[in-house]
Order: structure tokens, then sequence, then C-alpha cells
């Protein structure tokens, strides 16, 4: 038998687990019946008992951006420092799946226990929350649908994971049979038929909002929002008529990724643009925005607020642009220090910090990531007028004047680092360049270029690589997820982080417009009935990020103009603006995989700069991390063996 439908004894022990992420609850039951063992329905004696039930419903959500998301070190858009001789910041088990070393016997990144655990615990909230008695019904349906919800999202996950999953319409009763439990793989568009029809029950009963002590909880935005998301993914073609996968069939004979006509194909897609519309309309109703740093009210030139305005996009808490965000994940405010915030730095103007700032600097991002981000014209680097004929990337150049908020005046980097998009600053730290943050309050008001910290990590200089768990990696840093709040301060030999914490985004309102962009281009290319629509959204984005809309770029700055006229053009143009903008937040790995597009993007393998180097010369050398190796098995996880061994029924993945 699958672990997860072992005949096991239910009890309320799973309702210690923590209330949501939203308040520390490591308490025990204290509802105990007389007569000895807590049972399931005595989870379910009273409101505040019951409630403790729904905060254990929600402790199965994946802990995006941590140490057990593949989604960070797993991907090729953030590199581990290998070999660490320490995981005690940071696990190294995700970076195992970057290099290839993915494998069927210890699966990296398995959750497929708990997420079907998680299923069966909102089963029996939605079966037995009606037992209450000190709760109204519209409350009652209000928690139903929150775990209904939840338990399409768990399938949602393990779908993404391991692609056709046995669907739990509901969970089997403890006496099952060793031949019930025995279940097969349904094939891809039953799984995601599931899960959008759970979503259309949730949706109606889900709450429009809630109190800033329960932030975190599903709503009915976040219900559409989630919808939309999973309707671009079905419709994708890693899911949507796979021929990679038409051999993927089990014992009895049902074809796991069946083949589709084009039309069947184009049926998912129109199916996504609406889910995307209706949701785009919901945010609308309960005014989510684009974050324009509302709530900034330092007296600073515009290059300072678009860096703080684009790093509060991701990082400020609460803002007006998270549709949701996942309260499992900023334990211990780990999530932007030992995690992400591994990337903390060295200035060179706080030597006394020379200790305490290097920190745990174990993160790099690749080169290839860093050459993504456009141009100042919004254009790739590759196609910009600027950037042709005897520009070289890699050449030496110093900090300039007009650069000296981004960059050391004087300093010599590469050309690489000039005249790109306020993204590419706000997002990346890199030598020679500007780190806002680390200041009070007081100091941000009419900050001058001087006053801005800057990173140098060249051999001898503060931030350079300092052993076997210190970096730098690549000459690139994930600045994006570093809230230019914190402050980190030496006492005692030790360092003590201000940090701020905050809420990791699984969506905010630019994933959402850039998905209902790809859904109309997908549809009917980008001349058609929603072209409106498609640039209006994927500008809106670009017009927060400070570069020209789509045709403006394309036709005054680039050698290719008119790009976004075809279907393909548009795609590549749509897919780059999404590596751009949700870079560092989890969404690259998946979507490359949901793409296809693993060989092409994986197969440029890591690079970074010498790291080794102490002069600019030097340090500036394309130098190569690691090979990355990616065959069409990896577009899915292994099965177990030890799953695969209890349930003869299920069939492994391609190429596993």
């Amino acid at each position: 038998m699958i672990k997860i439908f072992n005949k096991i004894k239910i009890s309320v022990m799973a309702a210690v687990v923590a209330l949501m992420g939203l308040t520390a609850c490591n308490d025990y039951l204290d509802v105990v019946p007389d007569g000895g063992d807590p049972t399931l329905p005595d989870a379910f004696a009273l409101r505040s008992v019951a409630y403790r039930y729904l905060g254990t419903c929600y402790s199965y959500m994946p802990k995006d951006g941590t140490g057990s998301d593949p989604a960070m070190l797993g991907s090729d858009e953030l590199v581990d420092l290998y070999p660490r001789t320490t995981g005690k910041y940071f696990s190294t088990s995700m970076t195992m799946i970057a290099r290839g070393y993915q494998n069927k016997s210890t699966v990296y990144g398995d959750d497929w226990h708990s997420l079907f655990t998680g299923i069966r615990d909102c089963d029996n909230l939605i079966d037995n929350v009606d037992l209450v008695p000190d709760m109204n019904q519209e409350e009652k349906n209000q928690w139903k649908a929150e775990a209904r919800f939840l338990k399409a999202y768990y399938h949602f996950c393990l779908i993404r994971k391991w692609g056709a999953i046995p669907v739990v319409k509901h969970s089997l009763p403890m006496d099952a049979s060793v031949e019930d439990v025995r279940v097969y793989r349904d094939p891809i568009d039953t799984c995601f038929n599931f899960v959008l029809s759970e979503l259309d029950k949730a949706i109606p009963d889900l709450a429009e909002s809630f109190s800033n002590t329960e932030y975190g909880r599903i709503t009915k935005a976040i219900g559409y929002a989630f919808k939309a998301r999973v309707a671009c993914y079905a419709a994708s073609p890693l899911f949507n008529g796979n021929d990679d996968q038409k051999n993927l069939v089990d014992k009895r004979g049902v074809q796991l990724f069946p083949t589709k006509t084009e039309e069947q194909k184009l049926e998912r897609w129109q199916y996504a643009v609406d889910a995307c519309k209706a949701a785009i309309e919901e945010c609308q109703k309960i005014n989510v925005k684009l974050y324009e740093g509302e709530d900034i009210l330092y007296r600073m030139n515009d290059t300072l607020k678009t860096d703080l305005i684009l790093r509060g996009a991701m990082c400020e808490r609460w803002n007006s642009e998270l549709i949701w965000g996942n309260t499992q994940s900023w334990t211990a405010e780990r999530i932007n220090w030992q995690v992400m915030g591994c990337v903390n730095l060295q200035y060179e103007d706080n030597p006394q910090f020379t200790g305490a700032l290097t920190g745990y600097r174990c993160f790099g991002v690749p080169l290839k990531v860093a050459e993504e981000f456009y141009s100042k014209h919004g254009v790739p680097i590759a196609v910009d007028k600027d950037r042709q004929a005897g520009w070289n990337e890699m050449e030496i150049k110093r900090g300039d004047e007009q650069n000296q908020f981004y960059l050391e005046r004087g300093y010599e980097t590469v050309k690489l680092n000039f005249d790109r998009e306020p993204r590419f600053y706000a997002f990346l730290g890199f030598d020679g360049g500007k780190w806002l943050g680390q200041l009070t309050d007081a100091e941000y008001n009419d900050l001058t270029s001087d006053k801005v910290k800057k990173v140098k990590c060249r051999v001898g200089q503060y931030a350079a690589k300092a052993g076997a768990n210190v970096g730098p990696v690549t000459g690139y840093f994930p600045k994006k997820t570093f809230p230019y709040k914190n402050r980190v301060n030496a006492a005692n030999g030790t360092t003590n982080i201000s940090s701020t914490w905050f809420p990791y985004p699984i969506m905010r309102l630019a994933d959402l417009y850039l998905l209902y962009a790809e859904a109309i281009n997908e549809l009917e290319g980008p001349n058609g009935a929603h072209s409106t629509d498609l640039f209006y959204y994927i500008n809106a984005v670009r017009e927060r990020a400070k570069i020209p809309d789509v045709k403006t770029a394309w036709d005054d700055y680039s050698t290719n103009p008119g790009y976004y006229n075809t279907q393909t053009g548009m795609r590549a143009i749509i897919h780059q603006e999404r590596m751009n903008e949700l870079a560092f937040e989890s969404q690259r790995f998946w979507d490359i995989r949901r793409w296809k597009e693993g060989p092409t993007e994986y197969n440029k393998n890591i690079y970074g700069f010498n790291i080794a180097g102490a002069s600019a010369e030097d340090y500036y050398k394309k130098t190569l991390v690691f090979e990355q190796p990616f065959l069409v098995r990896d577009y899915f996880w292994p099965i177990s063996t030890y799953n695969l061994e209890h349930n003869p029924n299920l069939i492994q993945n391609t190429g596993w």
C-alpha cells in the first residue's frame, strides 16, 4: 500500500500543528475525553478546537522560498556554493536537483506523502465541521470552502511535480481493503479538471477578506487568481497534449497524457483566458493594484524610489499588489536572512562589520540570468541597437556620473552592468554596484549617491570569497529578496539582524497580468480580439518597471522592429517579461518546465565570473560553475521506489 493510504488511527494530534503560520501555536489540544485518547469527533467539539484543525489543513502548504523549495536552489536561477561544509543555515538537498542528481531511491523534494496527508485532513474538516455546535452555518461553509481550496491546491502541487497522479475525490475510509488503497494514476486532464472543479465549488463561500491577524487565509481573490494559474498550467505544452509522454500507459491500458488536436489544445487556452480575466476583475473589486510605493514617504530621487518600489513588490509586507502570501514561509524570519538573505553583504564603508556582514553568503545568480534582464530600452541586450557593432559586454569600464546611483563612480566593472533596465539594478547585487539599504529612516531622505552602500567582491576586498561556506558564487547576488529595511549590527562579536519578515508571494498582480497576456497570445496571437488587453496588461508591468511599452521598445530601439507582431515573437517577449519581473519568486523553475523549454535553458549551463580574481581583468572572465544536464525525464519527479513497491498499480514516470 502507498503509505498515505495506510490504515492509521486518526486523532486530533494533527491539530497541534501551528495555526496557519499566523500565530505560534505549539500546544497540544487540551480537549481530551475522560475515556482516554482523543478521537476525530473531539476535534470538532468546539469552535476553538476546530479552528486548530483548520490550521492543520493549512500547515501542509509547501514552504515556498525556503530550503524545501525546489524552485529556489533546484533551478537555474540561484546557485548554491557547492560543496558547502555545513547545511546549518540552509539545506543543500535542493541543489542536488539542479546538478542532475535526482533519483528514484532518494527523491529530492519528495512531499508525496505529506500532501496526500494534507488532502485527507482537508476531507476530515469538510466532513465534520458541521458537527461544531458553537458556529453558524455561514462560517462552517466558509471553512469548508477553505479546506476544499487547500485540497485542490495540494493536488496541484502534486501534479506540477509528478504529472498525472491519483485523484482523491474523497479520502478512503479507515477500513478500506488492500485493493482499495492500491489506486491508479488518473489521466492528466482528469487531474486538472478535478482541481478546477474543486476551486469552482470553493470560491462562492470564500471570504472577501480577513483582519490583519488572519492574513494568509484563503479569500475569493486568491481563489480566482489561483484558478487562473491552474488553467494556464493545464493549457501549457507540458500538460496539454504532450506527445513526449504519449507512451505513459498504465496496466489498465489508460493513456495518462492523451494526444490532442490543435482545437482541443486551444480549448484549454480559451478557458485560461476566461479564468484570468475573471481573476483580474475580482482583484479590481477589492482594489488590488500594482505596488507603486505609496507607503514610501522619503524625499528621494526617482531612481532610488524606483529601486524600493521594485523590490517592495516582492518583500514589502502585505503590499497593495499581493494577492496570496505564504505565511508558512516566514518562520523565525529566515525567509530573508538565512534563506534568501544568505547574500547579506560586506560593505566597504562598514569595515567594523568585516565578519558580521559577510554573513552566510552562499547563493549566487548565474550570468545568464543577469544577461536576461533588458537594456534600459526594454529589449534584450542582444538586440538593442545601441549595443551592436563594437560593443563587448565583458569589456572593462569605469562607473561614471550618469550611473552614480547604480554603479560606484570610478570603479572598474563591465559594460554588461551599464545601461540596463531598473529591475536589473533593483534585483541584482554585484561587484561595483550600489545596494540601497543598511540606513536609518532619516538617512533615506535627500540621499546622495556617495551614501548608498556599494559592493566590492573581488579577491582582497570586503565581500570576496572567504571560505567553503562564504560566497560569492557567481558574482551576482539576489538583492531583490532582501528588504531594504533590514539592518545588520555587530555586538560582542556576533551578528544581530534587525529583520523585516514578509509573507512569501505565491501570487501577486503582476504575475496574474502576465498570465493573462500569455493566455491571450497562445489562444489567438498578438493581433486577435483580445489584443488590446494583451498589450495593456504586459505594458502595465513594464510601465511600473520604468521601461518603454512593447511596441515602442521594439520599434524604436531594437534591431528587429515589429517582433511582437507574430505569436512566436510575442511568446518570447512574454516569457522573458515573466523571467525578469518574477525573478527569485519560485516561478522560473515551473515556467520553464510547463513551457517545455528545459533543454534549451538548462543546457546553457551555469556560468559566473572568476571569483578568484583580484584585478578587474582577472575577475571579469566568464567561468563555468557547473554543467546543468536536463533530459525529458527531468520534467517530472520520479515516483519513489518505496511507493512503487507498495502499490504495483502505480507506474513510473517516463525515463525513470
